[in-house]
């Protein structure tokens, strides 16, 4: 559990530089001092000192960064993640009660497999209530800046989200999820999420990572037109294969 004085980051706590860099680490996923320094214009050692005070309080963790692509020499910069803890301090206060309500739905709709069935119903008619605003933002859009429109509208609804060139493609990067935790025991929003994007983008797409899952991004896949997607040639990172490869039907599945 947090301390008292580093469990909340509302709106008073963003006057605070130590809330600022947890702040800009939940924004944009796991960063290095350096990114961090420059991002925020502080110097590179005041943002480690603040990185010790939040690691020290349980609310950042460091991790040995992920690389894409070819590895170039010498040891890769140790960047800093959110724990389960921070993000907690964040704006996850309802997660019981959504938990309860999936819960519920599951038993009501007798447990089992025909529970499953009917939280993932709800999971996709959740996604399509949202779909309507995120479609009319993508049909305002170029053709080629549709995922850049998406991640905006994601942000929006307080995902964090960011585009960016990945081989063959592009990633699509939700560095917060408002229902992380619940996601962890209900891994069909996940799925009805993985879903709905492929429908507004019109193309297969494939979720490389989530952080209901332990990552410290959820990243989905977006191939170019034409080109199929081959997550040996997109995702190559020093993390496992068994992440980097999961599909719509398994992203954000608790490996437990």
């Amino acid at each position: 559990m947090l301390p008292a004085h580093a469990a909340s980051f509302g709106e008073d706590g963003q006057r605070s530089t130590r809330n600022r860099v947890a702040r800009s680490i939940l924004d944009h996923g796991p960063s290095t001092a350096a990114e961090l320094a420059l991002r925020l214009e502080l110097t590179p050692a005041a943002v480690r000192r603040h990185l010790d005070s939040l690691v020290t309080d349980g609310v950042v963790e460091p991790r040995e960064q992920r690389v894409y692509g070819s590895r170039g020499r010498g040891r890769p910069a140790k960047v800093f993640a959110l724990t389960d803890g921070g993000r907690d301090a964040f704006d996850q206060a309802y997660d019981k009660l959504a938990a309860d309500a999936m819960r519920w739905i599951a038993q009501t709709a007798g447990g089992g497999e025909l529970g499953e069935a009917a939280v993932a119903a709800f999971a996709r008619a959740r996604l399509a209530a949202q779909a309507v605003g995120y479609r009319e933002a993508l049909e305002a859009a170029d053709p080629e800046h549709r995922t850049e429109a998406l991640a905006k509208a994601l942000t929006a609804d307080g995902y964090a989200a960011t585009a960016r060139s990945a081989p063959v493609g592009e990633q699509l990067c939700q560095h917060h999820c408002p229902v992380a935790h619940v996601a962890e025991q209900y891994p069909q929003l996940c799925e009805a999420e993985t879903e709905v994007f492929s429908r507004l983008l019109g193309t297969h797409v494939q979720r490389l990572a989530t952080i209901a899952h332990g990552d410290g991004v959820c990243t989905t896949f977006i191939p170019k037109a034409g080109s199929a997607p081959d997550a040996r040639r997109t995702s190559k990172t020093t993390e496992t294969s068994k992440t980097t490869t999961a599909s719509a039907s398994t992203a954000g599945r608790n490996p437990a």
